[in-house]
């Protein structure tokens, strides 16, 4: 029986480069989707899956804005329960520095990782169904994606084995192109053991000069296998400027009270 998951890393160190210029002034996780920073999002939909203890990984930028939306002055509603700890990442070496900058603080323990700028759709979520399926080995969520977004995405190679919306991962290629093994490619989420930190430590540099978190996927499905769980649209890319729209709308359909005045909002907009 595998230790439940009640631990979740976030990485929120990214500069933001294909949101500027609001995030020159606005840390990217910060940005709102309607009333809430989206990071927010992420950290509510980690809780649902069980997790009490939320890691945020962010840069050197002095009383971290993250940190203090969670820490600063009365807790946010619904997070009571949840605990915040805060990592620096000195130097943006990549997602898998990154992840690897929690080891100490994870210890042993398995845990979730979640990208702050993939924002779930609303009552949506998929990582409680993630976390259900972990049993020792890693889970990662991954959907079909067309194949001129092959050199965007972490895309994975799968085995024979199907069972119905999970498939065997066999191996991982970060931004492969036109080489890809499938057209399956990883967004997002995902559940590690403790293992993935040595993956991550024994890594040199790949695509882009980064230490990337798909090659240490890759590490861990040659070793002992991982599953992926094929999601649809359930994640929206809020990291660029036509994602946050979606989430923006996606939000304000789904809020009772907001969804009425908003629907007639974009009736006008669409005359």
């Amino acid at each position: 029986m595998p230790t439940p998951v009640t631990v979740a890393v976030i990485p929120c160190a990214g500069s933001g480069t294909r949101m500027r210029p609001a995030t020159r002034v606005v840390p990217k996780p910060l940005i709102p989707v309607v009333d809430r920073p989206v990071i927010q999002y992420v950290v509510e939909e980690a809780a649902a899956a069980g997790v009490t203890e939320i890691i945020l990984i962010v840069d050197e930028r002095p009383g971290d804005p993250v940190v203090a939306h969670f820490v600063g002055g009365d807790a946010v509603p619904g997070l009571e329960s949840v605990t915040f700890r805060s990592v620096i990442q000195t130097h943006p070496l990549g997602l898998g520095d990154a992840v690897l900058r929690a080891r100490d603080a994870v210890g042993d323990r398995p845990f979730v990782c979640l990208l702050s700028d993939m924002f779930p759709r609303p009552g949506r979520s998929f990582t409680p169904r993630l976390v259900s399926l972990f049993d020792g080995r890693p889970v990662a969520a991954v959907r079909r994606v067309p194949a001129h977004f092959f050199d965007r995405y972490g895309i994975v190679a799968i085995g024979e084995n199907v069972m119905g919306d999970v498939v065997e991962i066999e191996a991982a290629v970060e931004k492969p192109g036109a080489e890809a093994p499938s057209d399956l490619g990883l967004v997002g989420r995902y559940v590690f053991t403790a293992e993935i930190f040595a993956d991550l430590a024994a890594l040199s540099p790949g695509h882009g000069g980064e230490i990337q978190l798909t090659d240490a996927l890759d590490r861990a499905a040659r070793r002992g296998g991982a599953f992926g769980l094929i999601v649809g649209d359930d994640l929206l890319d809020i990291g660029r400027p036509a994602g946050l729209l979606e989430a923006t709308a996606a939000v304000g359909l789904a809020r009772p009270d907001l969804a009425e005045d908003f629907r007639e909002a974009l009736r006008h907009l669409l005359e």
